[in-house]
């Protein structure tokens, strides 16, 4: 039984740290706020032009991705300062490519994001 409990002190203590590290991209990260004002925005779109279960799935894999690639940029520039205190050009690389990845991330969700809501708004306008 005290094996059951320590198990549940450990689950809650993971999810307490990640929940932790989550508000902190929250609260220091203006990016992170820019990519979940757009996945807002991108929510409430889809709900306006009522698209398909197969549409949600790609834009929810693609909210999550990106806002998991946002922080993981974070944490490669943070790792990277722990390790680096002064300038570095190894450190600028590993930065850069990290950034690099949510770059990718983004375009690729504004992509996905044209092909579907797009069509619906020049639909809209052309009545």
């Amino acid at each position: 039984m005290e094996h059951i409990k320590e198990h549940r002190k450990e689950h809650k203590d993971s999810l307490d740290h990640a929940v932790a590290g989550w508000r902190y991209a929250l609260t220091t990260q203006p990016n992170f706020k820019y990519h979940l004002f757009l996945s807002f925005c991108a929510i409430f779109l889809g709900i306006a032009y009522q698209i398909s279960a197969n549409e949600w799935l790609i834009i929810i894999l693609m909210i999550t991705w990106g806002l998991a690639m946002e922080m993981f940029n974070t944490l490669s520039e943070s790792l990277t300062d722990l390790i680096k205190k002064e300038y570095d050009q190894d450190a600028k690389i590993v930065k850069d490519v990290a950034a690099g990845m949510m770059l990718v991330t983004a375009m690729g969700a504004a992509i996905i994001g044209g092909i579907i809501f797009i069509p619906r708004f020049i639909s809209c306008l052309t009545g």
